[in-house]
């Protein structure tokens, strides 16, 4: 007996055993039940994902002597000679060889008669985008306005090709790519069935080839099993289906990851010596990555399509580098994925984009020297590839970044500012004197509110005098006193009161005489409000970064007090 190849044994006959289209295959069925038969529908997506075999299903479900039925019996006459091909109401065309517009005039005559003995006349055409214009307009009439027992299906893999006049004639199905999680339990019944023996590895390497195709991930199966007596190991299929050697990959991300250019660059020159395609490297090493990246997020070492030892090594190396450098060199490699694509000097191409990854331990993080870590100390030094072999962690632990946002009062569970302790936190020294005091006041009040604290910046003066705080406001300025005097910010003033100098201290306002300065006044406030400006997590951060020093505090308006 003639020996017939997987991906024609395995067809599915039905809609039950179409793989990864529920969506389409519920639409189809519930359409078949209902009897909603539209007069003409369009199947998209790449190839091998089941758009002729749904037509072929669809077209027996329609003239099965059982029918329309969800699902064709396969047994009757019109099902088995639909299977064989050989049944004259159902006419297959391929649009490749049938694209002028006399041969569609000529089939567009010929459908005007009815059916010779099933249901329906059924009209697959395939690979449609191959009409020429002439020959999409000769088809528009009858496919607008067909007679009552004709129904036409359309499949393509180029639908952005097809004309809208047709597209809106048309009930249009995407069929999509098949996850390789069901092509690989596909591969595995057609395993048990056939007697071949492999791995789920092997499997979920074909699967990976096949890119969605079942068709081609069978066929690659298919041939495997041929070269290997009908068992397919690992080695073979990742040699077979053009995979490389993975010591080569975990070699350049070694490399990439301690900053080995050396390393890098052996790595290129060895894949120009084995007349390997550079795109298709680039292309691999990017998946291998990928894998590397997930497994840093915790993923299961068994579930990335490589073999056992090397999965657990590369899960080890992904621990030791970290999620974020992997990302981070992921994104690099992706950035000049296009440039390698199109480089006519594609080894060139991919020794650039591999050095430039290399480059990427000698940069300084933004935290680092925001933390003060300086660049050349261990802790911010790249990882040596001793460290990444022993799984030793790639980056050493930073010091926590300090907070740059600005104090925030804390806030009650009903949204309410929420009142502070009359006493200062226990171990805190108090303040030694009233200058300190002062600063320490202005503190608190920024803590509580920082609005109230830009108010206060605008008194002529402030001092301790008698037991009590005094604030003297510019003469013949009545807003300044009636917002320290509002309700909520008088118990802002007297909470931070409190805490700088006990329970109990009081303030008071008085209006000055508008003829001196506030340093004329007061010299130690303008140096009270230097500090308190130096203070600030945010300006400290500024200073420490750029080495600078703040030398006067000069005021421009005022801050809102919301």
């Amino acid at each position: 007996m003639t020996y017939q190849v997987l991906a024609r044994k395995w067809r599915p006959q039905n809609f039950s055993s179409l793989v990864g289209q529920q969506p389409i295959v519920t639409a189809l069925r519930n359409a078949l039940k209902e009897g909603r038969i539209a007069q003409a529908y369009l199947f998209s997506g790449i190839r091998g994902v089941g758009k002729t075999t749904a037509a072929r299903v669809l077209a027996k479900a329609l003239n099965c002597e059982r029918g329309p039925a969800a699902d064709p019996c396969n047994e009757c006459m019109p099902c088995l000679e639909i299977t064989r091909g050989s049944d004259l109401d159902v006419i297959e065309v391929d649009a490749a060889t049938y694209s002028k517009v006399e041969q569609v005039r000529e089939l567009t005559e010929s459908l005007r008669y009815g059916p010779a003995r099933d249901r329906y006349k059924v009209v697959v055409l395939d690979e449609i985008h191959r009409l020429s214009r002439q020959a999409f307009d000769a088809l528009l009439k009858i496919v607008e306005e067909p007679p009552p027992h004709l129904v036409f299906i359309f499949a393509t893999t180029e639908i952005e090709a097809v004309p809208a006049t047709i597209l809106s004639r048309c009930q249009e199905f995407h069929f999509r790519r098949v996850p390789t999680a069901e092509v690989v339990a596909l591969l595995a019944d057609i395993c048990r069935s056939e007697g071949i023996a492999a791995s789920e590895t092997a499997l979920r390497l074909i699967a990976r080839a096949g890119e969605g195709s079942v068709r081609d991930s069978v066929a690659l199966l298919d041939q495997l099993a041929t070269f290997g007596s009908g068992t397919i190991s690992d080695e073979e299929a990742i040699r077979l289906l053009g995979g490389l050697d993975t010591a080569l990959f975990s070699r350049v991300l070694h490399g990439m990851l301690a900053g080995d250019r050396a390393a890098v660059a052996a790595a290129v020159a060895m894949v120009e010596d084995e007349g390997w395609d550079p795109r298709h490297v680039y292309g691999q090493f990017l998946a291998y990555c990928r894998d590397a990246l997930h497994l840093a997020m915790g993923g299961d070492p068994g579930q990335v399509d490589l073999p056992g030892e090397e999965a657990t090594a590369l899960a080890a190396t992904a621990k030791a580098s970290g999620y974020e450098n992997l990302l981070r060199l992921l994104q690099q490699l992706l950035a000049s994925e296009q440039t390698v694509r199109r480089s006519e000097a594609g080894a060139l191409a991919v020794e650039i984009a591999w050095l430039r990854a290399a480059e990427l331990p000698k940069l300084v993080r933004i935290e680092e020297l925001l933390a003060g870590i300086p660049p050349g100390s261990p802790r911010a030094r790249a990882p040596a590839a001793a460290d990444l072999a022993a799984g030793r962690p790639a980056f050493r632990p930073r010091a926590p970044v300090p907070s740059v946002e600005a104090p925030k009062p804390r806030l009650a569970a009903a949204g309410r500012e929420e009142p502070a302790e009359d006493e200062p936190p226990p171990g805190a020294a108090p303040p030694a004197n009233d200058e300190e005091r002062l600063l320490a006041f202005l503190q608190e009040v920024s803590k509580l509110k920082q609005p109230l604290a830009a108010h206060l910046e605008g008194a002529e003066d402030l001092r301790f005098a008698e037991g009590r705080l005094v604030i003297v406001y510019p003469p013949g300025d009545p807003w300044l006193p009636q917002k320290l005097e509002r309700g909520s910010n008088r118990e802002v003033l007297e909470q931070a009161l409190a805490r700088s100098w006990g329970a109990g201290t009081a303030f008071k306002l008085i209006e000055g005489s508008g003829q001196r300065t506030v340093a004329e006044a007061s010299p130690g406030l303008s140096t009270v409000k230097l500090e308190l400006v130096e203070a600030n997590p945010i300006i400290q951060t500024v200073l420490d970064i750029f080495g600078g020093r703040v030398a006067e505090v000069e005021e421009h308006g005022s801050l809102p007090e919301d």
